[in-house]
């Protein structure tokens, strides 16, 4: 079993899944294109969420496919876990709430553990290079 290998095709997952789910709500809705700024319309919250993800998702996979290729301590695979993990946790944040105009704490939650998991990501890889 390949741990960063699963973590990449789970933010791949998500980042092709929420496409498919704002066309669908695009269709849905009868948008062909844009959206509303209103914080409690599905599509804007949809469109936030999959353009949230395609913001981190590119370089989080590279820097977990990169430090796949060479054999990582515990805590870095753990970080490859977590970041998967907070990505999804913001998606719901985003999605699932009544608004985005409020403060919630799986948004909050998810960004914050995306921050820190990716930059243990940064070290690592830096590390890497170092000891190269």
């Amino acid at each position: 079993m390949s741990i960063p290998l699963i973590c990449i095709s789970l933010l791949a997952f998500l980042g092709i899944g929420l496409g498919f789910a704002v066309s669908l709500t695009r269709s849905k809705k009868e948008v062909l294109f844009g959206s509303s700024t209103d914080p409690e319309d599905i599509l804007y919250k949809m469109v936030r969420a999959h353009g949230n993800t395609v913001e981190y998702v590119p370089i989080l996979a590279l820097l977990i496919y990169i430090l796949s290729h060479f054999p990582q301590s515990t805590w870095v695979l753990w970080c490859m876990v977590l970041v998967t993990f907070f990505r999804y946790l913001l998606v719901v944040g985003i999605i699932f709430p009544k608004t985005l105009a409020r403060p919630n704490p799986m948004r909050f939650i998810g960004a914050l553990g995306t921050y820190l998991a990716g930059f243990g990501l940064c070290i690592a890889l830096l590390l890497q290079a170092l000891s190269a």
